[in-house]
């Protein structure tokens, strides 16, 4: 280590405390999740040394020279960060996405992106970006990804690397995008290491999405207070109320970037759903009974309904999975927008546009049952 002396181009990152306090106060959401949003916050409070925008020329030949000065090189982070706008095409054509820019970021350069990047753009006059949506690391067995220990995440490994490739032949593309983003909750790091069917034939076998029968499931109020008259349950009541809900929830949570909050909320809604089906075993009710029929039907219309909303959801996180159930469902393309989502309309007297429709092609099973290595193959149950 040597102490060394230079001339460069200094930014007063000092003078630019105020306007970062009033953007960040203004908008509470620029920086997430919360606690890094805090954190900036944090810096702020503390001395904000003036940031040097270049090096000489003699010692970094291999940079951008800066304009008027050729014996001074820009500073690689500058001239990275403003490439943001330049390649929007700053200064003409750049108004059709700055500001509603959204970066995504990892939490070791968030200084860069929270504070030396907004104080630049403020200085010049333009709008900061929309928001800066922070995440934390991946680490292996409790340690940080390193290329001298080895264990890195690459396409082709070896030894005691992590082979995603390999994950993505077992758990299949949509599995592994599930386990990446129900797993890696943005705030903080995570470690990375290695029954009957609704649409079946024989439960189903019009093949068609049945009819609601509202005198089985009569609508109430309050189903906590109010004692229903069909023969849903209390339980029942609590998973249409829990599903109606969570459109708003998952988008929500979608937007916050807290993508495992979503999927966390996805499948107590899925595990109630599964409660309500086997509770009420319809492969075990009588389809010549008229009383039986109208049950089942319902049964089965409130099970599809609930796989709708899942697979409308879950587009942005297991797209493959996602298509192949809203195909299976008979769900149109132009169908499977969050705006098209409502749940279960014939249990507010409204007309549902699935009613009857019949089902699309088997699109087989959605998740293949795992074996563990050495064990026989078992037969995968479809969902």
């Amino acid at each position: 280590v040597h102490w060394t002396r230079e001339d460069n181009y200094m930014f007063r990152l000092s003078a630019s405390r105020d306007p970062l306090w009033k953007w960040l106060r203004d908008n509470p959401g620029a920086v997430c999740p919360a606690p890094f949003y805090q954190r900036v916050l944090g810096w702020l409070e503390e001395e904000l040394p003036d940031l040097s925008v270049s090096r000489e020329r003699s010692r970094l030949q291999w940079g951008i020279p800066v304009p008027g000065d050729p014996t001074q090189t820009v500073y690689v982070w500058l001239d990275a960060l403003v490439n943001y706008l330049s390649a929007v095409g700053y200064p003409e054509r750049h108004g059709e996405w700055w500001p509603g820019a959204h970066h995504v970021v990892g939490k070791d350069i968030l200084k860069f992106h929270a504070v030396y990047w907004p104080a630049l753009l403020l200085a010049a006059g333009l709008a900061p970006p929309a928001r800066i949506l922070v995440h934390s690391h991946w680490t292996v067995r409790g340690q940080k990804m390193s290329k001298s220990l080895g264990n890195v995440v690459e396409p082709l490994a070896l030894g005691n690397v992590v082979e995603p490739l390999a994950c993505i032949g077992r758990h299949t593309l949509d599995g592994f995008r599930y386990f990446l983003l129900r797993q890696g909750g943005p705030e903080r790091d995570r470690d990375f290491y290695e029954e009957k069917r609704s649409t079946a034939l024989s439960i189903n076998p019009s093949n068609a999405y049945p009819r609601f029968s509202e005198s089985c499931f009569p609508r109430i109020l309050d189903f906590r207070e109010e004692k229903a008259v069909g023969r849903a349950s209390a339980e029942d009541y609590e998973l249409v109320a829990s599903v109606a809900a969570l459109p708003p929830q998952v988008a929500g949570y979608f937007e916050g970037f807290q993508i495992y909050k979503a999927l966390e909320r996805i499948a107590l809604c899925v595990r109630q759903t599964n409660g309500f089906f086997q509770r009420h075993r319809p492969w075990k009710l009588d389809r010549s009974d008229p009383a039986e029929q109208l049950w089942l039907d319902t049964v089965l219309h409130v099970t599809l309904e609930c796989l709708r909303v899942y697979g409308t959801l879950l587009q942005p996180v297991i797209p493959h999975a996602a298509g192949r159930l809203l195909s299976r469902l008979a769900v149109a393309p132009e169908e499977r927008g969050l705006s098209n989502v409502a749940f279960l309309p014939r249990y507010s007297g409204k007309p549902c546009p699935f009613e009857g429709r019949q089902l699309g092609p088997d699109t087989g099973v959605l998740f293949p049952r795992l074996e563990k290595p050495g064990q026989p193959r078992a037969e995968s149950k479809r969902l």
